[in-house]
């Protein structure tokens, strides 16, 4: 994909759109939760205050949906099955960002919570492994996802730590 190519802005708007909702779909269940149990849990030194998360993880959404645009622009144009079954990995990864929510504060349930961000990990490596088969900027533009979940991972851990008794 190059810059001069021109961007169809229905799909863009759909890929964009489909990245956001899981991040909805996981504000469901951060909602209540982050006002009421999550303030009382021992936290991490390194634990950013509240009003960071809801900024940053709109632009990761933002960022993921335009990845998964440029992955299946470039899919449409190959028109093979085996391009097409690189998004295996990516709706693996998006069902269990949206569903870490639900087990972290929803269940309330930190250890297992890390079991599903590192899951979410490996699946956000396997995408970036086969979006780079396709466009190599897709996969690339993972990296800051990627790396704010092994910072989620930290953060996750250490509420299952501290708070482990």
């Amino acid at each position: 994909m190059t810059l001069t190519q021109r961007v169809d802005v229905p799909r863009l708007a759909a890929a964009i759109a489909i990245c956001q909702a899981a991040g909805a779909i996981g504000g469901l269940a951060t909602a209540s939760s982050v006002r009421t149990w999550y303030p009382s849990q021992r936290k991490a030194a390194l634990n950013p205050p509240p009003w960071i998360f809801a900024p940053v993880w709109t632009v990761l959404y933002l960022v993921m949906g335009i990845s998964l645009y440029r992955a299946w622009i470039q899919a449409r144009r190959a028109g093979r099955d085996e391009v097409r079954a690189s998004f295996a990995p990516f709706w693996m990864q998006l069902a269990l960002n949206a569903s870490w929510s639900f087990v972290f504060f929803g269940l309330r349930r930190p250890f297992e919570a890390l079991i599903t961000l590192g899951a979410m990990l490996l699946g956000i490596l396997a995408t970036m492994r086969s979006f780079g088969r396709v466009d190599r900027t897709a996969a690339w533009l993972l990296l800051p996802y990627a790396l704010w979940v092994t910072f989620a991972g930290y953060l996750n851990a250490s509420v299952w730590w501290l708070n482990r008794d």
